[in-house]
């Protein structure tokens, strides 16, 4: 079992498999960052000095009563919460990586297309009717079994 296990863990796929999921979790980090602080800042600016991290309705009040400075303010006192802006950034985040990986794909099938739709190349050797060998395609004789070849 171990022996299978080890033939499992270093065969191409796995290691592919776990270089993208380390990639992509990196990746996940920067984008998080880039909508955090560099997007949903000048938005909230242009909104009016919104901080979408910090947009929230208070469901049920805490030990002390509302209004609340942000939501962890709100949670440190027991009150339950709707966090709709941690929601608009991470929907935010979501949408770039989903654009980010549909570009990826879009690339990578589109070189695929480019290889199908390379023209074949035209065969040099034909195989002999009598002796299945390979031979040249101009050949009027078989140099394996000396078969004289129709043209």
């Amino acid at each position: 079992m171990l022996k299978e296990f080890r033939e499992f863990a270093v065969k191409g796929n796995a290691i592919d498999m776990a270089v993208g999921i380390i990639v992509g979790a990196a990746f996940g980090k920067i984008v998080n960052s880039l909508v955090a602080d560099i997007i949903m800042p000048p938005i909230g600016l242009v909104l009016g000095n919104v901080d979408f991290s910090n947009l929230f309705i208070v469901l049920k009040e805490g030990t002390q009563p509302s209004p609340y400075a942000s939501v962890d303010a709100a949670k440190a006192v027991g009150a339950v919460t709707f966090n709709y802006g941690v929601f608009v950034n991470t929907l935010i985040s979501f949408t770039i990586v989903a654009f980010a990986v549909f570009l990826l794909v879009r690339s990578i099938n589109r070189l695929k297309r480019k290889e199908a739709a390379a023209p074949a190349a035209e065969p040099t050797t034909k195989d002999c009717p009598y002796c299945l060998s390979v031979i040249p395609l101009g050949a009027v004789r078989c140099a394996h079994c000396t078969a004289d070849l129709k043209q």
